[in-house]
């Protein structure tokens, strides 16, 4: 405990990181509240000194919105496909790398890395592997090429697939978004899960070679209910984030977040707030925000409810 004669230097060393958050955090949080039911507000009709009334316009024209429902199903259908997918394989890659010592801390670095790669780069790196239409050579500019991706499928026998490019179907846009987003998650978890396994005793599994418990058996008895509290915080934040997605989409696909022929096919909701924010209706946004906040409340205290019943501490 700080002597109360000496809080002061606390509170001061303590003061530039409180004005900061107040300023970029705190601030902009209740000025979205604000903004949510402050019906048809925009900057330049505020600048002209209009009125504007309270109520819950901004929050109709979100759901009345043509592209909302489209929006909401892109968003939810990435979320329940990529987190157990990513936890999944996240969860056999830490028990994995557990058991390789001789590499363990090579193989982690290689695991993380693209955890600080921009995600934009990122995506323009899966859309070269996935476009079917480029360009190669300096001498020879028209030669076509299929992608490195259906490269491999030809290499054995199957027919390219037009995964992002014009004509393509919305389920190979989304396949490749699922891939994206799954191998993109994946490092976090598997520094969280491997963080989890390393501190589990020793003994449990010594336990379990004198009983000669096979390994399915091992995994699913004592690692994963030993590891469920990591499980749940890996599970609960990649639905968080899957909510929030929309760097990946532009990174692939570009700011008209689909394919050439079919701009916004592949819109989310943060993409819907990105759009709002560009045509000026700031209220619509804010709302729009409110609404995705909301929607990412209810399914976090769905899961820590489920955590209650199915987490071991």
């Amino acid at each position: 405990m700080v002597d109360s004669k000496q809080q002061w230097k606390a509170w001061l060393y303590l003061a530039p990181a409180i004005v900061l958050l107040l300023i970029f955090t705190v601030w902009p949080i209740i000025n979205t509240v604000v903004l949510a039911f402050t019906e048809k507000y925009s900057t330049l009709a505020n600048t002209g000194g209009t009125s504007f009334r309270i109520g819950f316009g901004n929050f109709t024209d979100v759901v009345g919105y043509s592209g909302f429902l489209d929006a909401l199903k892109i968003t939810m259908i990435l979320c329940v496909a990529t987190v157990p997918i990513s936890t999944i394989l996240a969860l056999l890659i830490a028990v994995a790398l557990n058991a390789i010592k001789p590499l363990r801390k090579a193989l982690q670095t290689i695991f993380f890395l693209p955890y600080v790669t921009n995600s934009i780069a990122i995506g323009m790196v899966f859309n070269a592997m996935f476009n079917m239409i480029g360009k190669i050579g300096i001498r020879r500019p028209k030669i076509q090429s299929f992608g490195i991706i259906n490269d491999i499928i030809r290499f054995f026998g199957g027919t390219e697939i037009n995964w992002i490019n014009t004509g393509s179907d919305e389920w190979a846009n989304i396949l490749v978004l699922i891939i994206y987003i799954v191998w993109n998650a994946l490092p976090f978890k598997i520094l969280v899960l491997l963080g989890g396994l390393q501190s589990i005793n020793k003994q449990y599994y010594d336990a379990a070679k004198v009983d000669a418990a096979p390994r399915w058996k091992v995994l699913t008895r004592i690692t994963v209910p030993l590891l469920s509290p990591m499980i749940a915080y890996v599970v609960i934040t990649g639905f968080i984030g899957g909510f929030k997605e929309y760097t990946s989409i532009v990174g692939i696909f570009g700011e008209t977040m689909g394919p050439p022929h079919d701009a916004g096919r592949l819109n989310t909701i943060v993409g819907m707030i990105y759009d709002s924010l560009e045509n000026n209706l700031v209220g619509r946004a804010s709302a729009a925000a409110l609404i995705l906040f909301g929607i990412i409340l209810i399914v976090t205290l769905i899961n820590l409810q489920v955590s209650k019943k199915r987490v071991h501490y």
